[in-house]
């Protein structure tokens, strides 16, 4: 009989899509996915890239199933099709991560109309179009668990992001709103907003020792976050540990939200 935390956080019969998990957050979020016994669906834009990925992971985790499906998420007919190659992979898609996302750093009025257009489509258009496709096939079968990932600028408007800044506000009302409708009919919508964490997107701020030295002074837990920092939420709001967790957007920012 299973224990009573596997009960709870075990994902063991569960299918999960990690979009963006070639690398970065997406890349620990699916390992501690599979570590927790779901099978995953890794994503990301270079095929080559992802495969090698999904042999490490593999490797790591032997006792779980990878499936590498590559897909630009700027292109909705793109999305659609990954998730659709998701549930065929073994007729069923339990979980769903909206990991992928870009940004653009330039000054407001310098932001061309190509960037806010390409960060919009992946971080905003691109989520919307995976939480529509998924959520039916979830909403047919009755229960389902989607996790978009939002971020600090959810809540705050950053300095030259504009384009990011609107895409993440924007996931955080998207997902209250999929919540409003979805919960009722067993589909937990939810979503995760990373602090400041040590990835290629925060590159350029590492790299400036004064912008890290302002952020590094915010932060209480006094460090920058590492990817899997974020391993203990996604597997809290993908298990049943979570089934009354709804519309909720979870900071995960060594205190940062709340100095």
């Amino acid at each position: 009989m299973p224990s009573y935390l596997d009960q709870k956080f075990g994902l063991a019969g569960r299918v999960a899509l990690v979009t963006g998990s070639s690398q970065g957050l997406g890349r620990s979020m699916a390992l501690a996915l599979a570590h927790a016994g779901a099978d995953v669906i890794l994503n990301g834009r270079d095929a080559a890239k992802l495969a090698a990925v999904a042999a490490e992971l593999s490797a790591l985790v032997p006792t779980a199933r990878f499936h590498a499906v590559a897909a630009d998420l700027a292109d909705r007919s793109a999305v659609e099709r990954l998730i659709a190659d998701s549930i065929a992979w073994q007729g069923r898609l339990d979980i769903l991560v909206n990991n992928a996302g870009l940004i653009k750093r330039t000054p407001a009025a310098d932001h061309t109309d190509a960037d806010w257009d390409l960060v919009l489509d992946v971080n905003l258009t691109g989520v919307f179009t995976a939480c529509r496709a998924a959520g039916r096939h979830m909403l047919a079968r009755g229960s389902g668990k989607i996790i978009n990932v939002a971020s600090l600028l959810t809540f705050f408007g950053g300095i030259t992001v504009p384009g990011y800044a609107a895409s993440k506000g924007a996931v955080g009302q998207l997902t209250k709103a999929l919540s409003n409708e979805w919960a009722a009919r067993g589909v937990n919508v939810n979503a995760i907003a990373p602090g400041y964490m040590r990835t290629a997107n925060t590159a350029a701020l590492q790299a400036d020792p004064v912008r890290s030295k302002e952020i590094l002074s915010r932060i209480p837990a006094a460090r920058w976050g590492e990817p899997s920092d974020l391993e203990g939420a996604v597997i809290f709001l993908s298990s049943a540990a979570s089934d009354y967790l709804s519309g909720h957007v979870l900071t995960v920012d060594g205190g940062w939200c709340g100095r």
